[in-house]
C-alpha cells in the first residue's frame, strides 16, 4: 500500500504522466518472478496475501516467487512443496519453517501479524493415512492465526471412537473432517455437533476408490445438513475457509 502511495502522491506533484502513473501502478499490483505473476493486491482485497502452490514449479520459481511476497511485506505460505525447494529457501531465507508432512513452507516475518481468535477449528481424520491432508488443512489455519484441535483416526469402521471424542469435537466452532475410502465419516460428524462441516476427500483407498472420487462422490450426497465439500486431497483450501468461517 506503501508502494501504491508514493506512486499516486508523485502522479499529483506532476513528476511522472498519466501514462507512467498507470505503468507504474500495474507494477506495483502485480509483479513478474521467473514464470510466476505475482498478485501484490491480493492482501488489500482479500486480507490474504496469495499463497504459492509449489508443487509443480521449480526450486528456483519457489524461491522468486516466496521472495517477492516476502518484500512486499506479507507473511507467506507455500503449499506442496518439496524437499529440494525447501532446501534452497532454508539457505537463502532466514526464519522460513518447514512442516514435511504437511508440505507447507511458510515465513511469519511480515509486517501485519493476524490476531487469534478465541475459537478454534477442529482437525478430524478417518484414518492415519489421511494424516498428510490433514495436516496441511491445520498447519493452514495455524499460519492464519486460528488454534486447531487434532482428532485422528476416528474413521467410521470403529465409530465407538468417535462417540469418545465427540465431546471435544463440539467445543470447536467449525470442523474439518478428512476423510478417503467410502467418505463417511463427515455425514456422521454432520449428524452429531451443531457446527459447520467442512469434508475434505482424500485419494486413500482400494482400486473401487478411484483415487477419491468415491469418498468425493459420497461426501457430495451427504444426508447430513451442514456439510460442504472441497476437492480431492485439498487440505488447503479446507484450512482457508475453515479460517474464514472462524473469523466471521
Amino acid at each position: 500500500m506503501s508502494d501504491l502511495k508514493s506512486v499516486l502522491d508523485a502522479y499529483r506533484d506532476g513528476s511522472t504522466t498519466y501514462e507512467e502513473t498507470v505503468q507504474r501502478i500495474s507494477q506495483v499490483e502485480n509483479q513478474m518472478a521467473e514464470a510466476t505473476t505475482i498478485d501484490h493486491d491480493r492482501h488489500r482485497r482479500t486480507g490474504s496475501a496469495e499463497v504459492i502452490y509449489a508443487e509443480f514449479k521449480t526450486p528456483e520459481q519457489v524461491i522468486k516467487a516466496f521472495k517477492s511476497i516476502q518484500d512486499s511485506g506479507q507473511n507467506v505460505l507455500a503449499t506442496r512443496v518439496k524437499q529440494d525447494a525447501f532446501d534452497l529457501l532454508s539457505s537463502e531465507i532466514e526464519g522460513v519453517e518447514f512442516f514435511e508432512s504437511a508440505r507447507i513452507a511458510c515465513w511469519k516475518g511480515g509486517d501485519h501479524q493476524p490476531d487469534t481468535p478465541a475459537t478454534s477449528i477442529g482437525i478430524v481424520t478417518a484414518g492415519t493415512s489421511d494424516l498428510p491432508v490433514a495436516e496441511e488443512a491445520a498447519v493452514t489455519a495455524e499460519f492464519y492465526g486460528n488454534k486447531t484441535e487434532r482428532i485422528f483416526d476416528v474413521g467410521v469402521a470403529g465409530v465407538h471412537r468417535l462417540l469418545r471424542r465427540v465431546d471435544r469435537i463440539r467445543t470447536c466452532r467449525i470442523v474439518v473432517v478428512v476423510a478417503g475410502m467410502e467418505g463417511a465419516l463427515p455425514s456422521v460428524v454432520g449428524g452429531l455437533v451443531d457446527k459447520p462441516v467442512i469434508a475434505v476427500p482424500t485419494s486413500v483407498g482400494y482400486g473401487a476408490a478411484f483415487n477419491g472420487i468415491a469418498a468425493l462422490l459420497g461426501m457430495l450426497t451427504s444426508c447430513a445438513s451442514g456439510v460442504s465439500v472441497v476437492n480431492i486431497d485439498n487440505g488447503f483450501g479446507a484450512g482457508f475457509l475453515a479460517n474464514i468461517i472462524n473469523r466471521l
